[in-house]
């Protein structure tokens, strides 16, 4: 979006010198919608196709029936009769040798678009906008490295003979982009190149004049690349071929004076087209780096803190980070005090237990020394049970010894 106040008039003959000034149109203040331009853009070249599609009988001239089931083969229509390699063979369907292509193409397919009218005037305007921001000229792929302004404005190239008009584009800087097409030109990848549309060739400079130039056509229709448009029937699909804005054009002063009566200004509507104004934009000045170091803002801004410590930047684990994890949860902390008071106390429950336990084991321990102490006596004395004793044990039961 252009910010200048007006815009020099270069001459023809001699372009070091200025013949006169124009106001900037409002046109170029307009918003840069992209999104607009390329829907506009999609639609309106789908308006140049021609109709075309196949024979509605092709594919389909056959006597073939389907087998059915049974016969473990598909249940496609088959070729009747026998005796021809024809037999049996499919037909009719897409993935059939010989058979018709799946959804044929019909001449009576949805093949234009319409248009929303004042969708369109946005979408021209937003173009026109482009045409002024040097950075968008140079990134569509134009040489503008000696043009000496945007948008350029020529007070006269009614020009009948091509050698006078591309003497001037070579004075006013355009020369280099006007070989560049001759250069670029190649042979176009696909079938297309059978089809009358052979090569493909970049787009050059667009010459926009009004009736006091009408000669232009003339002489600009043998330069390849050049183009030219009248002012009151400027295209989209001139002023951003292929979806992208940023064209390099050429101006006529007559063309650049009228576009305020065609799109109108910021507070007044068009005069010739019936009810449209122009789309204003949110911001009065798109240059964000001006309006930031603007007296305003820099007045209300905190000085830069020549000490400030730079934050650090590393990415940090709370679950293993103490300190980032009572940060972001305040009630870890507490948790981790209760857990600690818990065990705490656990330990002292668990050496009251071992010391009892320890007193049991004791006595235990004692009353199994004593146990063991009265069965080893017992022992003893079993012992002393002599044979002798056994014998007469013996004797009295009556139980002798085999």
């Amino acid at each position: 979006m252009a910010t200048r106040q007006v815009v020099r008039v270069f001459s023809s003959e001699n372009p070091s010198t200025t013949v006169g000034e124009v106001a900037l149109p409002d046109v170029f203040r307009a918003p840069l919608r992209t999104d607009i331009v390329i829907r506009v853009f999609n639609d309106l070249s789908k308006n140049h196709r021609q109709a075309h599609g196949v024979n509605k009988d092709a594919g389909m001239l056959y006597n073939a029936e389907s087998w059915g089931t049974g016969r473990a083969v598909a249940r496609i229509p088959r070729v009747g009769g026998s005796g021809t390699s024809r037999s049996g063979q499919g037909a009719f369907g897409n993935m059939c040798r010989g058979g018709r292509m799946f959804n044929p193409k019909t001449t009576w397919r949805r093949w234009h678009r319409k248009v929303n009218l004042t969708l369109k005037r946005h979408a021209v305007s937003s173009a026109l906008a482009a045409t002024a921001v040097p950075s968008l000229v140079m990134a569509r792929g134009h040489l503008v490295n000696s043009v000496t302004e945007l948008p350029l404005v020529v007070d006269n190239l009614n020009f009948e003979k091509t050698k006078d008009l591309l003497s001037a584009l070579k004075k006013l800087g355009l020369f280099e982009d006007v070989t560049k097409v001759v250069s670029t030109r190649k042979v176009r990848v696909g079938s297309g190149k059978y089809r009358n549309r052979r090569y493909q060739t970049r787009k050059g400079p667009l010459v926009v004049y009004d009736s006091s130039a009408a000669l232009v056509k003339q002489s600009a229709s043998n330069i390849p690349g050049v183009e030219y448009c009248h002012v009151d029937r400027l295209n989209l699909l001139q002023l951003a071929p292929g979806g992208h804005v940023g064209r390099l054009v050429v101006w006529t002063k007559g063309a650049f004076e009228r576009l305020n009566a065609l799109f109108g200004t910021l507070d007044q509507p068009s005069l010739l087209k019936k009810g449209y104004v122009l789309e204003r934009p949110l911001l009065n000045s798109a240059n964000i780096s001006r309006l930031i170091n603007s007296d305003d803002v820099q007045s209300v801004v905190r000085q830069k803190r020549s000490n400030a410590v730079l934050h650090d930047r590393k990415k940090r684990n709370a679950k293993k980070n103490r300190a980032l994890m009572h940060r972001l949860n305040p009630f870890d902390k507490t948790r981790r005090q209760n857990e600690a008071k818990l065990a705490e106390d656990n330990k002292k429950n668990k050496e009251s237990r071992l010391k009892a336990k320890r007193v049991l084991r004791k006595s235990h321990r004692k009353q199994g020394r004593a146990f063991i102490r009265n069965y080893r006596n017992g022992l003893e004395q079993a012992n002393d049970f002599t044979k002798k004793d056994y014998l007469e044990y013996v004797d009295n039961t009556k139980i002798g010894l085999k």
